[in-house]
């Protein structure tokens, strides 16, 4: 039997949140076993951008990420935000460590060509993710926190999308572990009515997935989580949950089959 390994991403307005912070680093400290935290941060690096006069530009939901852009989102993903996680891991005795993709070369990607007219810049869309690397530091004992950033191999840092680092991690260790995929953030779960809080759908697979974004359930950024977390489980993921950032159990939420 494989040994267990629990993954959380934690979204950016959950990082902004100091009170949803703390209780997710207590939840994310408790877990037994192995795990791995994966973090998103784009508020903060919205609020930097803002700070130094570089507008932000977003398309469905994505950052479009020009070269000072990409300045910004490596200085806040990279440095402010993994850091003061690690940092307060370790005070809650969870022996971190803050990685990009470039760092032992843990995910490579290729700079997203243009599409449809849309030109994201130095956005990454992933190739690899190396889970016999990640093994290493998890079987040390030690903790990997993963920023949103990956590499080229050519020296250029690619701006990649949270969920994806998420889901591409958990694919890699998929075949040394009973890897749980857990996506936390502000809501409860994936909602019906995203006026009420309490609308979660308990349950979605591929036929429901299409069938939500058909008749407009399902939309904006919950439909790449969603497409992450469906391609997730088709390589081998045993468990992937979208639910509230304060109850990471395991038991809430909505699962992905």
């Amino acid at each position: 039997m494989k040994e267990k390994l629990t993954i959380v991403k934690v979204g950016g307005a959950v990082v902004e949140d100091e009170l949803q912070l703390a209780q997710l680093l207590r939840d994310f400290s408790a877990i037994e076993g192995r795990k791995v935290l994966v973090h998103g941060g784009g508020r903060k690096a919205t609020k930097m951008a803002e700070r130094l006069g570089i507008e932000t530009h977003m398309v469905n939901g994505r950052r479009i990420t020009d070269s000072d852009m990409l300045e910004v989102v490596t200085m806040v993903y990279g440095g402010l935000v993994n850091k003061n996680l690690v940092a307060r891991l370790q005070a809650n005795g969870v022996n971190a460590i803050g990685l990009t993709g470039a760092d032992a070369s843990v995910i490579r990607s290729h700079k997203r060509p243009i599409k449809e007219g849309i030109d994201y810049g130095w956005v990454g869309d992933v190739d690899h993710a190396d889970g016999q690397m990640l093994r290493n530091l998890i079987e040390a004992g030690i903790t990997p926190v993963m920023a949103p950033l990956t590499h080229d191999g050519a020296g250029h840092i690619l701006n990649t999308n949270a969920d994806t680092i998420a889901s591409e991690t958990a694919k890699a260790l998929a075949p040394y572990y009973d890897v749980t995929l857990i996506f936390s953030f502000e809501k409860k779960g994936v909602l019906s009515n995203p006026d009420d809080d309490d609308s979660v759908i308990p349950r979605i697979t591929h036929a429901d997935f299409i069938r939500y974004k058909a008749d407009g359930t399902i939309s904006g950024g919950m439909l790449p989580k969603i497409e992450n977390a469906l391609s997730a489980v088709d390589a081998g993921v045993s468990r992937v949950i979208i639910t509230l950032a304060t109850t990471i159990d395991g038991h809430h939420g909505t699962v992905i089959e």
